[in-house]
């Protein structure tokens, strides 16, 4: 059903007017609507209001790869579905499948079939299963196709629309300027029928960048969006948005016609009949990636790039002051938007997000530790030479097995304290799979596949897990059960709402420390977290406790008394020091 809003055909044409000048615009938005809500699809007739009731405090979200779980007898999405219902189910609200589309590499990021589930995993009858019961979220890979996909042999051979579909460069082009976060050649030689091409390649080889300045590029998005929601997906991940247009002679990241191509997105899911997310993944310096929020018509969400580096930096070094000076500076989101919080991803650590945030000096001592407790380290190429990490690939349980100084006995606390600031922070909080299960270095997986990330993507014999979770003295079982326990209490306080108010509490280097109010103003909590390996005495006054309110610490139940000279916490811990429970 065709969008008749005035208002929605002005804000289109304009969007349209910016990427696609030299094109029909009236022609081109018919099509755009056609794409996205071919007929007997249902349209809102004014947009959705902005507003912040697309989530609340009771959602929640788990990140996993539809094979993180296998028997060698059922489909792996038939085994995630039973392992959500069987142990999170009323605790956590969503799951973001990883691609789960045929592919050749990357994971799933090297897509050969947008529209087939990967016959390996399961079908759309299995991911259908699990959208009817979580919010489901799904990866867009926008930017780049296999190599070994029918798109890309259809250019190969010249065959319409296909054979406008792919960035094409020179070698005597400038591309000193491109921002790469890889250190592979940027250009690959491919022989086609028209004579040898060279394909833009941000990613690898066998991942080759679209052509966005060819309007069909993005239809055929439009189209697969469709298809996408129309099988129960609630949040669409725009997977390496960042780089989708290039120029010749520019950084090629971030270009305006990026930014217009995700209002343009912005603007159909607005008049969706589905009340449809927008996320954006852009793993870059924290400014860039607030852009991506643009003025309330660009993502409803966008990664907390710059949480993750943080919270290790506080962690192994036993010190808040970066992760104090950053959130004092973070904006609140704006109506209708929130961060997505997280640790551990399906890839490794990155610290773009923290580049002028810690010392050079901070990051190589991360590095270093991070090594010492079996991880490894990714490379990005500097535009003009040189190289400087990009990532650091461990799974973010072992990241937490010591300090600077080495290992200790509290890896656990020290987790846990890690996850319960993801849990308490405005915004949506996440968990990728492995930590909720406490998943050690797979150093197996990368000495198979030769890849640094497969170290943080084991793949679990559901059997062996499923004894593990029974066995109560598992650190598997009881990393799971803290971690469910701790999520509990989190989604029944109305001030961790993702839009409730939050400042910055002011209370030392030992502490990470906020206040959050219910939207309603019923509810405050100060969530206060020790990062340190010591046991520390805070002031009560530091937090101002109102005289004759009844507060509780919803973490330990115990009654904090506000005539009291200090509250004690142990090494890592953490309170949540509510006046309603």
């Amino acid at each position: 059903m065709p969008v008749n809003s005035p208002k929605f055909r002005d804000k289109l044409t304009a969007l349209l007017a910016q990427i696609y000048p030299d094109a029909d615009g009236s022609a081109l938005r018919s099509e755009i609507q056609e794409a996205f809500w071919p007929a007997g699809t249902p349209a809102r007739s004014r947009t959705r209001p902005p507003g912040n009731n697309l989530w609340d405090e009771t959602d929640t979200l788990v990140i996993t790869y539809g094979n993180s779980l296998v028997d060698g007898a059922h489909k792996p999405l038939d085994l995630l579905r039973h392992f959500l219902e069987e142990n999170v189910s009323g605790v956590i609200s969503g799951v973001h499948i990883l691609p789960f589309f045929p592919f050749t590499s990357d994971d799933g990021f090297a897509v050969t079939d947008y529209r087939t589930v990967n016959s390996n995993l399961g079908d759309w009858a299995d991911i259908n299963r699990i959208a009817s019961e979580f919010k489901l979220m799904s990866d867009l890979v926008l930017n780049h196709v296999s190599s070994y996909s029918t798109w890309f042999q259809e250019y190969r051979q010249g065959h319409p629309p296909y054979d406008r579909f792919f960035f094409e460069a020179s070698p005597e082009d400038d591309l000193s300027a491109v921002v790469r976060p890889r250190t592979s050649p940027l250009l690959r030689e491919v022989g086609t029928i028209n004579g040898d091409r060279h394909v833009w390649c941000t990613f690898s080889h066998d991942q080759v960048d679209l052509d966005f300045r060819n309007p069909e590029v993005l239809l055929e998005f439009l189209r697969i969006i469709r298809l996408h929601i129309d099988n129960g997906v609630r949040i669409i991940r725009l997977d390496a948005v960042a780089f989708i247009w290039k120029e010749i002679g520019t950084s090629c990241i971030h270009l305006p016609q990026t930014h217009a191509i995700v209002r343009l997105i912005r603007l159909l899911f607005d008049y969706a009949a589905e009340p449809v997310v927008l996320l954006t993944e852009t793993n870059v310096p924290n400014a860039e990636n607030l852009s991506y929020f643009g003025n309330m018509n660009e993502a409803h969400s966008i990664y907390n790039f710059s949480l993750p580096p943080l919270i290790l930096h506080a962690m192994l070094n036993g010190t808040s002051e970066a992760l104090n000076r950053w959130q004092m500076a973070m904006p609140p989101a704006q109506l209708g938007c929130a961060y997505l919080n997280f640790t551990a991803s399906h890839d490794g650590i990155g610290v773009r997000g923290a580049e002028g945030l810690i010392s050079e000096d901070d990051t190589n001592a991360m590095v270093t530790a991070v090594r010492d407790f079996g991880g490894l380290v990714s490379m990005r190429s500097l535009p003009g030479g040189g190289e400087r990490p990009y990532e650091l690939n461990i799974t973010w349980f072992d990241a937490m097995k010591g300090t600077v100084d080495g290992p200790d006995d509290l890896q656990l606390e020290r987790f846990l304290c890690s996850q319960t600031i993801v849990m308490a922070l405005e915004g949506l909080p996440a968990f990728y799979i492995h930590s909720l299960l406490g998943t050690s270095n797979d150093h197996s997986g990368v000495e198979k596949t030769g890849i640094n990330r497969a170290i943080n993507r084991h793949r679990w014999d559901y059997p062996t897990l499923r004894g593990e979770l029974e066995n109560p003295e598992s650190i598997h079982a009881r990393v799971l059960a803290a971690m469910k326990r701790r999520i509990g209490v989190r989604i029944r306080q109305k001030a961790f709402h993702p839009n409730a108010t939050q400042f910055t509490l002011h209370l030392g280097d030992s502490f990470f420390g906020f206040w959050r109010q219910s939207i309603n103003r019923e509810q405050s909590i100060f969530a206060i977290h020790n990062v340190t390996n010591e046991p520390v005495s805070m002031p009560t006054h530091a937090i101002n406790l109102i005289g004759g309110a009844a507060w509780v610490d919803l973490l330990s139940g115990e009654s904090i008394d506000a005539s009291a000279s200090t509250v004690t916490f142990a090494p890592y811990q953490c309170r949540w020091i509510s006046n309603r429970h």
